[in-house]
């Protein structure tokens, strides 16, 4: 054998090796409907890039948000692609932690992405640096029937008041009917997401312009004893365990009246195969005290690309793929135009298709647009954000508030005592930050 041939054999088999050795990303993503069903349709994704394999880490919401910011923080490389919401995607850019997502692809079309959405995934230097897979505001959505035989009438744009008054006409306890289900499993993006947006309607707010906690004040003792009350009244029980996940099992299921969540559930609670209840579900906007401020908020999942990763290209066919016009498309073939991923594109909500499939579209649509992150509470405040304060120490200081409220809900302490400590512990995180002596 001639060294000639030697080197070619050998070059050969270098050559099919490297076409064996598929490059593996590794994906984190949160347990929610949309992101399941995505993960039962990346054999799609697989077949056009056969270089490709994916990895799955699927996890509860506060789990996912803790290991994803552990690792980027760390600089630990365990993931290529990030599930991560509206909050961290400006904070973590501003860090250089997140690359700038450029090579989305010529059919992309970048402009017919919501520019509510958009412009909370838009870094300072006015580049992309996450993709919204699915957007969502809140709304109520509630049971015709139980309703009706309460004898009301849902208007599209109601009170809290009103709310409140059907909640505790439609409860029915011997028989597992809750007048309302609501949000109370601690964390800053499960419980305080709900509270800091219904807050907003009763006038309440974070800090003042200078700051300072203002949990001291008289709004938001009202804002929760109006909720700790309704929900004794008229909720579930083990409301302090429930967040997104069991409110909607609950609503399926038939125990619930209303249901004040992310817009993203509608597709699910409307779902024959998934909702006893899918023919008899209406939908209103958020809540208001007739203060100029509904308690809806506005947020986004988002697909993005830690700066470690060392393997960006990939990553960014992947992104493109899953946030993409043709993956909307692609559910709508498998599953029904009812059911795509709402909340991200223009051209979706233009679609006539949609429209005569999705009877909660326009309210969504609203509801979205209807939120305003750089004004959001009736005072002036110093923070953009609907539902959280878009600074980095917001994270820990909203869970430890929100085990706080959890725990007056769950009857473990007093609405004073709860409001006493979330005045304190944020005060001393925010000295410690510097942004107040």
């Amino acid at each position: 054998m001639t060294l000639k041939t030697i080197l070619l054999g050998a070059c050969s088999a270098l050559a099919l090796t490297g076409m064996a050795s598929a490059e593996t990303l590794t994906i984190a993503t949160v347990n929610n409907g949309d992101m399941i069903r995505m993960q039962k349709l990346t054999d799609d994704f697989t077949a056009k890039n056969p270089g490709i394999d994916l990895e799955w880490v699927t996890l509860e919401e506060n789990v996912l948000r803790q290991k994803v910011t552990t690792d980027i923080a760390t600089k630990g490389g365990q993931f290529d692609v990030l599930t991560i919401g509206t909050y961290e995607v400006p904070i973590w850019a501003k860090q250089g932690w997140l690359l700038p997502l450029d090579n989305l692809g010529a059919d992309y079309d970048v402009d017919d992405l919501l520019p509510a959405i958009r412009s909370g995934l838009t870094g300072e230097d006015g580049k992309l640096y996450a993709a919204p897979f699915y957007g969502e505001s809140s709304m109520v959505m509630y049971r015709k029937d139980l309703m009706e035989k309460a004898g009301l009438t849902m208007p599209d744009a109601p009170t809290w008041d009103f709310v409140a008054d059907a909640a505790r006409k439609m409860t029915d306890k011997d028989n597992e009917i809750y007048g309302i289900c609501l949000r109370g499993k601690a964390g800053w993006g499960e419980n305080m997401a709900f509270l800091t947006a219904t807050a907003n309607a009763f006038g309440a707010r974070w800090f003042d312009e200078n700051w300072k906690p203002q949990f001291d004040q008289p709004e938001w003792k009202t804002a929760l004893e109006f909720y700790v009350n309704l929900m004794k009244d008229a909720g579930p029980p083990g409301a302090s365990s429930n967040g997104f996940n069991e409110n909607l099992a609950l609503f399926q299921t038939g125990k619930c009246g209303m249901w004040i969540d992310a817009t993203v559930a509608a597709s699910f609670v409307t779902n024959p195969k998934d909702s006893t209840v899918a023919d008899k579900v209406g939908f209103a906007l958020a809540p208001d005290t007739g203060l100029g401020k509904r308690g809806n908020w506005l947020w986004a999942w988002n697909l993005a690309i830690p700066a470690g990763t060392q393997k960006a290209e990939a990553a960014e066919k992947f992104v493109a793929w899953a946030t993409g016009k043709d993956y909307l498309k692609m559910v709508a073939d498998k599953e029904g135009w009812a059911n795509v991923p709402p909340g991200t594109r223009t051209s979706l909500y233009e679609n006539p298709e949609y429209q005569k499939a999705a009877p909660f579209a326009k309210m969504t649509l609203d509801s979205i647009n209807a939120a305003d992150p750089k004004s959001p509470t009736v005072k002036p405040v110093p923070y953009v954000g609907v539902q959280f304060v878009a600074i980095p120490e917001f994270q820990g200081i909203g869970t430890a508030v929100g085990q706080q409220f959890s725990a007056a809900l769950a009857g473990q302490v007093s609405i004073d005592q709860a409001l006493d400590n979330a005045q304190k512990l944020t005060e001393r995180e925010m000295m410690k930050a510097g942004y107040i002596k």
